[in-house]
């Protein structure tokens, strides 16, 4: 309540001011990292070899990336704030066990959908994009691309706005309100806590080794596993090789203009995703082409938005300050 009886003009120009310096410079490729590339690595994930570890209390893939991660994981302060100025908020803090879909807390999950009288488990989590529209057009410069193929967001810069979830085609990134930078400068109609994805294991990486969930897979199933990781193009091959092997199809090597996760399946995935689509799930496998390019027809303007907004409460301000100093109310 103090907060917003001390929201007044001033303060409103202020703000807004830094929110639009900050989309500026995440869209001005401040941020290194973001760029459109080809990363390193990719993953293959073999549908037709995973059986979802039935029997176990969890996917092993889902169990080794919440322990991994789990230091990351947001606290919220309670009690939460609405998302100024609606009148609602995300809180996942007390779903932390839901592991059938993605949460801030739960960055893996593994579908289940039966397709022409068949079983079929799906693991997913972020696709890491090779031009990922989240990376290149966060207005806060949250997001970063790697070299290594992982698209991370930054949790420390990060508003939960949602313009990464927005922009992605599988709406991966999920929001956990009462956390990160946006509670300091409440309220602010830019954001709303902090987003939370896989992040391929970026850390992991760093030190040679591979992600959580297909060193969990290759623990539980050996070569025989459906999880695979390592350099790009050997994974490209490989999943090619499996699909030509099994005469079946490949998701991901071209989708959103090409991911670093491929896909094999037997079944067609235009049916998968029927399937998905039946069951309501968030989670859908349609046709997703060159959505970055389709995005960018509207990224101009989207880019010289944020100058303005800096243009224009740095003139108000000036002004506003001229006034009081002539005396003028």
């Amino acid at each position: 309540m103090e907060e917003r009886e001390a929201f007044n003009r001033r303060s409103f120009l202020k703000r807004g001011g830094m929110a639009a310096a900050l989309g500026a410079a995440g869209l001005m490729g401040i941020t290194p990292e973001a760029s459109a590339k080809t990363g390193t690595y990719a993953t293959l994930i073999d549908l037709t070899r995973c059986d979802g570890c039935k029997g176990e209390p969890m996917p092993r893939c889902v169990e080794a990336c919440r322990k991994v991660n789990e230091s990351q994981f947001p606290v919220p302060q309670e009690p939460i704030k609405d998302l100024w100025p609606q009148k609602k908020h995300d809180d996942w803090s007390k779903k932390k066990h839901v592991i059938d879909r993605l949460t801030p807390y739960n960055w893996t999950t593994v579908q289940n959908v039966q397709v022409d009288g068949e079983e079929v488990f799906i693991p997913r989590r972020c696709m890491h994009c090779d031009n990922p529209p989240c990376a290149n057009l966060c207005p806060f410069g949250a997001l970063n691309k790697y070299e290594d193929s992982a698209v991370v967001i930054n949790h420390d810069l990060c508003m939960g706005g949602a313009k990464c979830k927005g922009v992605c085609p599988w709406g991966i990134p999920q929001r956990q309100s009462g956390v990160g930078l946006y509670l300091k400068i409440q309220p602010l109609p830019a954001g709303g806590g902090v987003m939370y994805k896989c992040d391929l294991c970026h850390d992991r990486l760093k030190k040679g080794m591979i992600p959580a969930c297909v060193e969990a897979c290759q623990i539980r199933l050996g070569e025989g596993r459906p999880l695979f990781f390592g350099k790009r193009e050997e994974i490209r091959k490989m999943a090619h090789a499996r699909a030509k092997e099994i005469n079946g199809y490949i998701y991901g090597e071209r989708e959103n203009g090409g991911t670093s996760t491929f896909y094999v399946s037997k079944i067609p995935f235009e049916k998968i995703h029927a399937r998905l689509q039946e069951s309501k799930s968030p989670l859908l496998m349609g046709k997703v082409q060159n959505a970055l390019d389709e995005v960018n027809r509207w990224a101009k303007g989207f880019l010289f938005g944020p100058l303005v907004a800096v243009a224009g409460a740095v003139g108000l301000a000036f002004y506003q300050r001229s006034k009081e100093r002539k005396g003028e109310k």
